[in-house]
């Protein structure tokens, strides 16, 4: 029994040696792995670079780089690759990058910052979008800030017909004497947005020209433009509302719009039509005869062409179309004007800031060269006799002159063909929007002996355009 008991108490002394000395060699052999990476930290490594570690696969994936001045994933580290970069009291310490955004290794110098490169000096072109794609089959948005500004342009040659072909390198736009960079070049045709107003009050052979003609206007435009009808004299009416220019409610229109015109009759003094009707020798009615008490007193009924008031009717209408499309007013007339309500440049004003254009046939005498051409000088308090040209120039519009009917119906034609052959000119103005002050345009074609037609300048409005 003694034996025994002091052999047990012998084995349980022999286990506690064996676990201590187990225990001391644990700590010598962490001691000497200390030693060991803090030499590795200490001394220069000759490649530049770590060593993989021995229990990672050579062909697994490579991490993603974290970005520049970030704290890499916990997941992507493991215990041993933290405790490299730790010294005992001080630390970590904090992770060096170079320019590229990656981070160096300890103990590699950082890279040195490179210089950025300098941007281009050429221009970039401007957005264009692909031919036979463009605003008139809608594939693409145009979205922009306030101070961006549309140009329709028209360019001829020298015998008048339209020049095709052009680049937005043979263009060049101004404004207020400042070049512009053009950012927007297209040569697509707009579907059309169209306010076609009519002069009623015109001489009745003329009108009936313009009656028999406009059978051929509905054949000018296409099936995807639209067409809102409006005619006037001593006031304006709004005969349809937009349709599709190709729809039969159009034809239907321009079937019931046609008017016999104004009679020039001449006042008589004498015979049986210098009077009245009369009962018992007092005449019922005499604000309807000229003569009173056997004298004549020539009165007269006053003229009313109300041209400006009909063109400022028909803006108000065409301003609330879809920005996508280009707004023209289509104007046939004498180009007179007298006791409108709106005056020349409230009118002006408004067809600027909402970028339509006033295009036309002119009809009458005022179609025949000299006289047409004498009837544009405005004597002061009379009758403005031909103010459809200054509308066309203004606005960058187009304008025949024309006297038979069937010139009348070929200028139907002509004008909306080369409203559809426009350049379309984008550029960013230099000029603050809050600055509601008129600003001139120019446009030059880089090439001789052509005339281009565009508008002469613009008002600017603080509402978006896409």
């Amino acid at each position: 029994m003694i034996g025994s008991k002091s052999f047990a108490r012998l084995s349980c002394r022999n286990y506690v040696k064996l676990g201590v000395w187990l225990f001391a060699c644990l700590l010598w052999i962490a001691g000497s792995q200390v030693k060991a990476q803090d030499a590795a930290q200490t001394a220069p490594n000759a490649s530049g670079t770590e060593t993989a570690d021995a229990g990672q696969d050579a062909t697994s994936a490579p991490t993603p780089q974290q970005p520049s001045g970030g704290n890499p994933s916990p997941s992507s580290l493991k215990l041993h690759q933290l405790l490299q970069n730790v010294t005992p009291g001080e630390g970590a310490p904090p992770a060096s990058t170079s320019s590229s955004g990656a981070p160096t290794a300890p103990g590699q110098p950082a890279a040195t910052p490179t210089q950025q490169p300098a941007p281009p000096s050429n221009v970039p072109p401007p957005v264009m979008p692909p031919k036979g794609q463009g605003p008139s089959v809608a594939t693409y948005t145009l979205r922009t800030r306030v101070n961006f500004v549309l140009v329709p342009v028209t360019v001829k040659d020298s015998h008048g017909a339209i020049l095709p072909g052009l680049t937005h390198n043979d263009f060049q736009i101004y404004e207020d004497g400042v070049q512009q960079r053009i950012t927007f070049f297209t040569e697509d045709p707009f579907p059309l947005s169209v306010a076609f107003v009519i002069d009623q009050d015109l001489p009745a052979d003329t009108m009936k020209k313009v009656n028999e003609a406009l059978a051929a206007f509905q054949g000018a435009f296409a099936p995807y433009d639209e067409v809102s009808v409006y005619t006037y004299a001593t006031h304006v009416s709004q005969v349809t509302g937009f349709t599709g220019a190709q729809s039969p409610r159009l034809t239907a229109t321009l079937q019931r719009v046609k008017s016999p015109g104004r009679y020039m009759e001449v006042p008589s003094n004498t015979g049986p039509m210098a009077e009245g009707p009369t009962i018992n020798g007092q005449m019922v009615d005499p604000n309807v005869t000229p003569t009173h008490d056997g004298n004549f007193i020539g009165i007269i009924p006053k003229e009313n062409y109300v041209l400006n008031d009909a063109i400022l009717r028909a803006a108000t209408d065409l301003s609330q179309r879809g920005r996508g499309r280009r707004k023209m007013i289509y104007v046939i007339s004498d180009g007179k004007n007298q006791g409108s309500t709106a005056s020349y440049k409230e009118v002006i004003r408004y067809l600027l800031t909402n970028q339509i254009a006033v295009d036309g046939t002119l009809v009458g005498d005022s179609a025949l060269p000299v006289y047409g051409f004498l009837d544009r000088f405005h004597i002061p308090w009379q009758m403005a006799d031909n103010l459809l040209p200054k509308y066309t120039s203004a606005t960058g519009g187009i304008l025949d002159a024309e006297i038979s009917r069937n010139a009348i119906e070929a200028s139907f034609a002509r004008v909306a063909g080369q409203v559809r052959n426009q350049y379309t000119l984008g550029y960013y103005s230099h000029i603050s929007v809050l600055d509601s002050r008129f600003r001139k345009i120019e446009v030059r074609v880089l090439l001789p002996n052509v005339t281009v037609v565009a508008k002469q300048g613009y008002y600017p409005t603080a509402t978006a355009s896409q």
